[in-house]
């Protein structure tokens, strides 16, 4: 089936489509149409495919074949998953129907038959949506897109090319408007952590803290030329130009063995302040985004304070990693502000072209031991602060997620910690990762990489 003809089909389904067309109808007119054009033959495609959770199936599963290795009769490693609606299922965001199909398609998504599963994609034949999964982080690529007849090949393109196309990096802002909650030593030693076996990651962290300079401190690494200011006020540099090896030989499981990870360090006699005025906030991400095929995670260590260079990291970044201190409340209410006002500025933005834009995850606690009597008094200001933003007549907006990812019916309060331990607090005066020194500290931040990163 040529080109032409596979539009045309696609064109023609959502034209017979009754306007109350029930899931079984959306399926066998539209979806199996949709199918066809994003590549996928009858033989690439199980339906009511079984995702591994309990007895839960998603309507379709998707995965070209390879040799010998026809999908629809091994039923595995599916690469799409689709989840469908009856068009009287109101699907545009924010309504009850897609904070329903948006938990499904991510709990199917990270089904136990579905790790191999890179996108999902919830419609209705009224709305579409991509999302993408990396590892165990689950953010959606593309709004909720509005489709008709006029406009469906234009958005089915688009989602075509993302999924054949897939980038191979997650990249990741670690940002809180307030100081001293660990951003740094969190990039430093999640880098180390996805360095080291099992995982052997690639991964890039970026100082884009030029005033602090922190992460660039905490590693014995000299900016050289041409430095990253060059490199972001002349688009012929090439940023891989910047880019410095950091490389440890540690003790590891009975032998000497090297690991490492690469950085984008800063220069200290840079005026930072003359680079901001004359960069956009986008400059960040058009620099890196060569390097996306290559790496498995890039991590930005950004400064404080919501101007160019936060906004550029965020801008730049799939998801953003919020640490927060559990005696520190402004830190928590930094949080909130980032979450429900910061990032969906930035991604006001991205969606003039259709992209969703960066999405913030849980928060965690960073090097805290907190007591029951300390744990009661942050859930009371959190709960203030959920409450505020539920009420704000302005910008009302569901923090629940955010600070309680596993809350349920059975109120489920519970917020990842990483514990304080004095090796990770004390690395930075030494050159090197705690991960690559200590076996406790290893152990806490493999818990932080499997909580956020990896399925």
């Amino acid at each position: 089936m040529n080109d032409a003809v596979k539009n045309q089909a696609l064109v023609d389904a959502l034209v017979n489509l009754p306007e109350d067309a029930s899931e079984p109808e959306v399926s066998n007119i539209f979806a199996s149409k949709l199918f066809n054009f994003l590549g996928f033959e009858e033989n690439e495609r199980v339906p009511e495919f079984s995702t591994g959770t309990g007895t839960q199936a998603v309507d379709h599963a998707l995965r070209q074949n390879r040799e010998n290795d026809i999908f629809n009769q091994t039923r595995t490693n599916p690469d799409v998953l689709v989840e469908l609606k009856a068009r009287n299922i109101n699907l545009a965001a924010g309504s009850k129907g897609y904070k329903e199909i948006y938990k499904q398609i991510k709990r199917y998504l990270l089904g136990e038959n579905c790790r191999s599963a890179k996108w999902g994609i919830i419609s209705n034949a009224n709305h579409i949506q991509l999302f993408r999964k990396h590892g165990k982080v689950i953010h959606p690529v593309t709004v909720c897109l509005e489709i008709n007849s006029e406009n469906i090949i234009n958005i089915a393109t688009l989602i075509k090319e993302k999924i054949d196309k897939p980038r191979k990096v997650l990249t990741v802002a670690v940002y809180n408007d307030k100081g001293g909650v660990g951003k740094t030593t969190t990039i430093v030693n999640t880098a180390a952590t996805l360095s080291l076996p099992p995982y052997h990651k690639k991964v890039l962290v970026v100082d884009f803290d030029p005033n602090q300079r922190d992460l660039t401190n905490s590693l014995p690494i000299e900016p050289s030329t041409p430095t990253f200011f060059d490199c972001l006020i002349d688009k012929n540099i090439n940023v891989r130009d910047v880019i410095k090896p950091y490389n440890q030989l540690i003790n590891f499981r009975g032998g000497k063995q090297k690991f490492g990870f690469h950085v984008i360090p800063v220069h200290k006699d840079t005026d930072w302040n003359d680079i901001g005025q004359k960069i956009t906030f986008d400059r960040l991400s058009k620099k890196l985004e060569p390097l996306k095929n290559y790496y498995d995670y890039i991590f930005i260590d950004s400064p404080t304070n919501w101007q160019i260079f936060s906004q550029s990291a965020v801008y730049a970044a799939d998801v953003v990693l919020i640490p927060v201190k559990h005696l520190c409340l402004a830190s928590l209410e930094n949080a909130a502000i980032t979450i429900k006002e910061y990032i969906p500025k930035v991604q006001q933005v991205r969606r003039k072209n259709q992209d969703f834009g960066p999405m913030a995850l849980p928060i965690f606690f960073n090097g805290g031991n907190m007591s029951e009597a300390q744990k009661r008094r942050v859930q009371i200001h959190i709960n203030q602060l959920i409450k505020y933003a539920q009420n704000n007549r302005n910008n009302k907006f569901n923090l629940t997620p955010y600070f309680y990812p596993r809350y349920t019916t059975g109120k489920n309060m519970e917020i990842f910690e990483l514990r304080h331990y004095a090796p990770i607090a004390s690395s930075a005066f030494d050159g090197v990762p705690a991960v690559y020194k200590n076996k406790i500290a290893r152990e806490y931040y493999k818990s932080l990489v499997k909580e956020y990163f990896l399925q």
